[in-house]
């Protein structure tokens, strides 16, 4: 706080600040003004929003659209879309939609689905309760909420798939209308639409994964600190499927290829935060400050706006330049810390949409936090 901007731009001009120290300290700027606000949203049931506590959010790829899991007061987990659209500054008003049909069942892993068009739907990874065994399930989301032209409410496919603890959507041409598992010692690769399945198998339990959009690859994190990947042009179990091999002290919780994909960012269940470079296999950065000693924590990279931001243990959410790896701005939970509300984050340059500012979403016990580049 304290920096002015039209002071920081003129110091540029003038060749005081060379082109990172700018760029740090304009990211510093802008990070250090977001302010919190209190979204409100709203539903065809508000008395569930006051009692049903937000598990995880998740936005889709024009972050116009959130997929949540609320944990159930009764118990079992209830899931729903909100539209950001409204999402506009002074009211910050904002919809949920909820299919109360698809409840009770423990998320250990989610991510966006593009089978009829760009997120057309949801992949869940859902724990076995009972005698009914863990399945992986693609949700429509037209069940939920229409957002594109033409969609009709599609049905639910579910794949029994026991005991997955990731799971990755491919937008990648060899593995077309495909999405991975990551399981205890095996990675499965599922055709949606053939049901084809490619197996591999591996020495540790699988925790994290994601497709390259370029490269035929599918990056794997392992609870032994391995990141490993497969070459999807290998149709079995052969030698050569294993592309590259990178490796933390702990067990990683999250993989992200960045655009170039030359480069591949990993966080574990240490703390540790690092980049890396996949031609030379070598970490060229590390983010330090990160909080972690034992749970499943994802981590967002935004290269558009040149920062790292990931949720501690702790509760509290740290956001880095990507660029040089300093540590910009720490924000507390509103809530009291407590390891059972640990606040969930989407970030996003266009937050509601296309027309959308940057800013950060905070999901914590029943409420929902916006904090914009204002």
């Amino acid at each position: 706080m304290g920096f002015n901007a039209s002071s920081l731009l003129q110091k540029s001009k003038l060749g005081f600040l060379n082109v990172t120290s700018y760029c740090r300290l304009a990211h510093e700027l802008r990070v250090s003004c977001m302010q919190r606000k209190k979204v409100q949203i709203q539903s065809s049931d508000p008395s569930a929003l006051a009692s049903d506590r937000f598990n995880l959010i998740l936005a889709d790829t024009n972050s116009d659209r959130l997929f949540t899991v609320n944990d159930v007061k009764v118990g079992g987990s209830k899931y729903g879309i909100i539209s950001l659209r409204g999402l506009k500054a002074p009211s910050l008003k904002v919809h949920m939609h909820e299919n109360l049909y698809f409840t009770n069942r423990k998320v250990n892993s989610v991510c966006w689905a593009s089978l009829n068009h760009l997120d057309s739907h949801i992949l869940l990874c859902l724990m076995g309760i009972a005698e009914t065994p863990g399945c992986a399930t693609l949700l429509p989301a037209s069940l939920f909420v229409s957002s594109h032209p033409g969609d009709r409410p599609g049905m639910l496919c579910s794949f029994r798939i026991p005991g997955a603890w990731s799971c990755a959507w491919s937008l990648n041409i060899q593995a077309n209308n495909s999405f991975s598992t990551g399981l205890s010692r095996r990675v499965l690769v599922t055709n949606v639409v053939t049901g084809h399945r490619q197996s591999f198998g591996t020495s540790s339990d699988v925790l994290a994964q994601q497709f390259a959009l370029m490269a035929p690859l599918l990056f794997n994190g392992c609870r032994s600190g391995e990141i490993f990947a497969i070459d999807l042009r290998c149709r079995n179990q052969g030698k050569g499927w294993k592309a590259t091999r990178l490796f933390h002290d702990s067990a990683v919780t999250s993989v992200q290829i960045l655009q170039e994909e030359q480069n591949l960012m990993a966080s574990d269940m240490a703390g540790t935060i690092k980049l890396w470079d996949l031609r030379t296999t070598k970490c060229i950065r590390q983010y330090e400050g990160h909080v972690n000693e034992y749970a499943y924590l994802p981590l967002h990279v935004h290269e558009e706006e040149g920062i790292v931001v990931a949720v501690g243990q702790d509760c509290y959410t740290r956001i880095w330049s990507f660029h040089d790896a300093c540590l910009l701005r720490t924000i507390p939970s509103p809530h009291p810390t407590s390891k059972a509300d640990i606040p969930s984050v989407a970030f996003s340059s266009r937050l509601g949409g296309f027309r959308g500012a940057p800013g950060l979403l905070m999901a914590v016990q029943q409420d929902l936090y916006c904090f914009s580049y204002t």
